[in-house]
């Protein structure tokens, strides 16, 4: 894949990808008029980035941001009432629209990059479930989180799935069953992202963040979030079995021999990223 370039910024982009830099991508939700919601073209725009990145061994890290007052707002529900007019009622259109989402979050996971959600407005609905899908997420102190679906009769079952995995049950039926708003402040106590920071600042301090893992041996980061996603559902025995192996097949890697011996020999590691 040749260097990501800036694509304009209009309804026709509703994703922006930069060049990278210091290993560090950033892509940008754009359709700030829409509250950055996921139609079907900034669904198929997300997903065949991440797709791309996923392929670029020049990227270390993803940094997810938004244009705009908003994060993003979920799907977008005008498109999916204009389909009530088909012959099903919609059914297999929402079908494919909710499988193709499902697709785009787990692509998230198997990606060896990681992903960084910076959010620095509300992110609701699908939105919250885009930041509980990143690896971690960095939010502004005026960023606010919610599950709504259940105020206009429509339960967020997909964004359950990302939103239970990452905050306790309790926390998670809170927000399921009221659809409230909760502030960063909140989303940081429970789990649902690491760390709240000045408004404005969100998009800085997660490339910051990005950059200090683009520093790491990408062949240990990729093989450290594939075991992380793949241990976290197994029972104790399992994962501890699982986990063993993984740190054996570690050990036998090329940056782990050099990482070994440059902390022994109080040096700086030099990576090959194998």
């Amino acid at each position: 894949m040749n260097a990501p370039t800036s694509a304009p910024k209009s309804s026709a982009a509703p994703v922006l990808q930069s060049g990278v830099k210091d290993g560090v991508v950033l892509v940008e939700l754009n359709r700030p008029q829409a509250s950055n919601s996921l139609s079907e073209g900034m669904l198929q725009a997300l997903s065949d980035t991440l797709a791309d990145i996923a392929a670029n061994k020049r990227v270390r890290a993803v940094v997810l941001a938004a244009n705009g007052k908003s994060f993003c707002a979920g799907h977008d529900l005008k498109e999916i009432t204009a389909r009530r007019r088909d012959l099903d009622g919609g059914r297999a259109y929402v079908q494919d629209l909710m499988d193709r989402c499902s697709a785009m979050m787990q692509s998230i996971h198997r990606m060896p990059q990681p992903v960084i959600a910076a959010v620095g407005g509300p992110a609701s609905a699908a939105g919250c479930q885009l930041v509980a899908s990143c690896d971690l997420a960095i939010a502004s102190k005026t960023a606010k989180f919610a599950t709504p679906g259940v105020h206009i009769g429509l339960f967020c079952s997909t964004p359950m799935v990302a939103l239970s995995r990452n905050v306790a049950s309790k926390h998670a039926m809170e927000m399921l069953l009221t659809g409230d708003l909760i502030s960063a402040e909140e989303a940081c106590r429970i789990g649902l992202i690491n760390r709240v920071v000045p408004s404005g600042s969100e998009r800085d301090e997660a490339l910051k963040m990005a950059r200090k893992l683009a520093a790491k041996s990408t062949a240990i980061v990729k093989l450290g979030k594939e075991a992380f996603y793949r241990q976290i559902d197994m029972n104790l025995p399992d994962a501890y079995r699982y986990a063993s192996q993984v740190m054996v097949e570690n050990m036998m890697v090329r940056d782990a021999k050099e990482g070994i011996s440059a902390f022994v020999e109080k040096r700086t590691p030099t990576w090959e990223d194998r």
